[in-house]
C-alpha cells in the first residue's frame, strides 16, 4: 500500500478544535514534514487550496498558503517523494496551469502531480468575483472534463486546437512538456465525479469513515471499480484517514476526546452553511460527509485512533480493500505524526513490508532521484 501526507497548507490542519494544535501554515513547517515523509519512505505529499476558511474562534482556514507555489518550493528540497499541487479549476485557465506543472516537473524531475477540484464553497469564488452562478453546481464536471482534456493535451503533444462550450483554444501551446507522464488527481464522490475519474483521472481520492472502521469505505471503492469498467481505465482508490496515535489505545483515545470537546462550533456551523448550498449536483458525498455533525471536528474523515501496533493493524486491514492502491493522512501533530508513523507504525504494517529495502540514501540532483 502506498502512503502520503496531506500537508497542513492551511492552519491548524484538519481539526477544527480548540483544544488542537493552534498554527499558521509556513513553508519552513511544511518542509519539516516533507522532509522528514521523504525520509521514512512516504510515496507522495498533496496540498489542498482553500481560499476562504470557516471563521470561528479557531479562525479556522482563514490563513493559508498557494498550493502551486508551496509545492515549487518543496520540490527543490526533496529528491524522491512524489508531489501533488490542487488546482482550483474556477480561478486559472488550464493552459496557465499545464505551464505551471510543467515548470514544477522541471523542477522536481519528474515527481509532480496534479489534484483538480470544481469547488464547492462559493464564498471562495464570489470574493473575487470569479463564481459563475449557482447553476455551476449542476454543470461542474462538464467544465472539469473540457479542462482536463485542455490540460492532457498541452502535455502530451505541447498543444491544443481543443473546441468545446467553456474553452476555445487557438493554437494553444506549451513547451517545455512534463518529462514525465503527469498524473491526475480527483475526489468526486458523486455519480458525476465518480465517471470523470473513471473517464480522465489516474486517482480518486474518497474520505474514510468512521472512527476505527477501516473498510467502511469499501463501498466508494466498489462504486470506482464499476465506473472504470465502462471505460476500460485503471483508477485506483486513495482513501484520506487521520491517525492519532499514542502508546496505549487509552492515551490515544483520550486526545481524540479532547480534541472534540474543544470543537470550535461557529466554524463547524459555517461548514455545515456552505455544504447545503449545492442542491443541482446531487451534493458530492465528500461534501456532505465533511458537514456531518457526527464529528465535525476534523471533517469527518475516517480517524483511526489507538496505540501505534492497533493503527499499523487498521491501516493493514484498508488495504485489503479491492481497488485501494493506497491512503493519504492527516495528522493531529503533523511533525511528530510523520515521525511516529515512520519509526514506530510503518514496521509493524504487513503492507509497507517492503519500504526500508526502498528509502534511498539523500541525493541531491532529481536525475539521481529518478534513476
Amino acid at each position: 500500500m502506498k502512503v502520503g501526507v496531506f500537508i497542513p497548507i492551511g492552519n491548524n490542519g484538519w481539526l477544527i478544535s480548540e483544544n488542537a494544535p493552534q498554527y499558521r501554515p509556513t513553508f519552513e513547517l511544511n518542509k519539516e514534514i516533507v522532509v522528514k515523509a521523504e525520509a521514512h519512505g512516504f510515496d507522495f505529499a498533496l496540498s489542498m487550496i482553500k481560499l476562504r476558511g470557516f471563521g470561528g474562534k479557531t479562525e479556522f482556514w482563514d490563513h493559508n498558503l498557494e498550493s502551486f507555489t508551496l509545492m515549487a518550493g518543496l520540490a527543490a528540497v526533496t529528491s524522491r517523494i512524489q508531489l501533488f499541487a490542487t488546482a482550483a479549476t474556477l480561478t486559472m485557465p488550464p493552459a496557465i496551469v499545464a505551464r505551471m506543472a510543467s515548470t514544477i516537473d522541471s523542477i522536481s524531475g519528474g515527481r509532480f502531480g496534479v489534484n483538480l477540484v470544481t469547488g464547492w464553497q462559493r464564498p471562495e469564488y464570489s470574493q473575487m468575483g470569479l463564481w459563475p452562478g449557482d447553476q455551476f453546481f449542476g454543470t461542474r464536471y462538464q467544465y472539469l472534463s473540457e479542462y482536463v482534456q485542455v490540460l492532457r493535451d498541452l502535455w502530451t503533444t505541447g498543444k491544443s486546437d481543443f473546441k468545446g462550450e467553456h474553452f476555445q483554444m487557438d493554437d494553444c501551446r506549451v513547451s517545455p512538456m512534463p518529462q514525465a507522464p503527469m498524473k491526475v488527481i480527483c475526489a468526486g464522490q458523486s455519480d458525476a465525479g465518480m465517471a470523470f475519474s473513471a473517464k480522465y483521472a489516474d486517482y480518486n481520492f474518497c474520505f474514510g469513515k468512521g472512527v476505527n472502521t477501516p473498510k467502511a469505505f469499501a463501498p466508494a471503492a466498489e462504486k470506482l471499480i464499476e465506473a472504470t469498467a465502462a471505460t476500460g481505465r485503471d483508477v485506483s482508490t486513495y482513501v484520506l484517514v487521520m491517525v492519532i496515535a499514542d502508546e496505549t489505545d487509552e492515551a490515544a483515545r483520550a486526545k481524540w476526546e479532547h480534541y472534540k470537546a474543544g470543537a470550535d462550533q461557529e466554524a463547524i456551523a459555517w461548514l455545515g452553511q456552505q455544504s447545503a448550498v449545492d442542491t443541482k449536483s446531487g451534493s458530492d458525498t465528500n461534501v456532505r460527509q465533511m458537514a456531518d455533525p457526527t464529528s465535525a471536528v476534523n471533517i469527518n474523515m475516517g480517524t483511526l485512533v489507538g496505540s501505534y501496533a492497533t493503527v499499523a493493524k487498521l491501516l493493514d486491514e484498508m488495504a485489503e480493500v479491492p481497488g485501494t492502491e493506497g491512503v493519504l493522512l492527516t495528522f493531529d501533530d503533523f511533525v511528530a505524526g510523520v515521525e511516529a508513523f515512520g519509526s514506530r507504525i510503518q514496521p509493524l504494517m504487513a503492507s509497507r513490508a517492503h519500504v526500508e529495502a526502498q528509502v534511498p540514501s539523500r541525493v541531491t540532483k532529481p536525475e539521481l532521484a529518478a534513476a
